[in-house]
């Protein structure tokens, strides 16, 4: 709940600047609150807690919006802050509910930040041709591939100390797809931030920017993860 807060904290501050404070409070209340609803483990309790969010947003926009030309792109970007924070790092505590849940989170924290250092690393050594420059300049289709190699070795590894019981094939498909899917989260927050005109999202950890440039790569990991062991596991 407090990393959701303080992520959600973050998006405002970027997403709307202008927004009353207590508007904001009262929005990061909504969203780190309803995180809660996870640990009752039921689909059926996540989607009502969704409906009352939105319902009780939509109370808020409507008796508190500051200007008519806004409040429609206003309410949609806290709708995507709530889909984007919330939604996808509450798949944390069903990961940790799984049998073996720990190792299947440090698992995943293995192949994306493993993922992460081999791509940099890489890219700062070969990189030559831009993976998407519009949104990334500085991403190289070197460290990409660089990264995924970083995310299967990281994977496999861990498997070998920790998962004996686990098939190799299972961990690498697992690793690929959280090593793909880690890469496109980063993309998608330099997206956000670009949209935003913004270089980091906060300033809370020196050297690194904000909470959220630290969970741009896990926030895209922890619910696939989720769904590919349940299903597949």
């Amino acid at each position: 709940m407090l990393v959701c807060a303080l992520a959600l904290q973050e998006f405002f501050v970027m997403a709307l600047p202008n927004q009353s404070l207590l508007e904001r409070r009262v929005l990061i209340g909504l969203g780190s609150g309803w995180i809660c609803l996870f640990g009752f483990g039921t689909f059926g309790s996540l989607f009502a807690g969704w409906v009352g969010l939105f319902l009780l947003c939509a109370f808020l926009f409507l008796f508190r919006f500051q200007s008519m030309e806004t409040v429609a792109s206003r309410m949609g970007l806290s709708c995507l802050a709530f889909s984007y924070v919330p939604l996808l790092l509450g798949h944390l505590v069903w990961l940790r509910n799984l049998d073996a849940g720990v190792h299947w989170i440090i698992l995943t924290l293995v192949v994306v930040m493993c993922g992460d250092s081999a791509a940099y690393f890489t890219g700062s050594a070969w990189g030559r041709r831009r993976l998407y420059p519009a949104v990334s300049p500085n991403k190289s289709l070197e460290g990409a591939l660089g990264g995924l190699v970083g995310s299967l070795i990281g994977a496999c590894v861990y498997k070998g100390f920790f998962l004996p019981n686990v098939s190799f094939g299972f961990v690498i498909a697992l690793a690929l797809l959280l090593g793909v899917l880690g890469q496109v989260g980063d993309l998608f927050e330099s997206l956000l931030k670009r949209s935003f005109k913004v270089k980091d999202s906060g300033t809370l950890i020196p050297g690194h920017g904000g909470i959220l440039d630290r969970l741009d790569s896990l926030l895209f990991a922890f619910a696939p993860a989720y769904y590919f062991i349940f299903f597949f596991g």
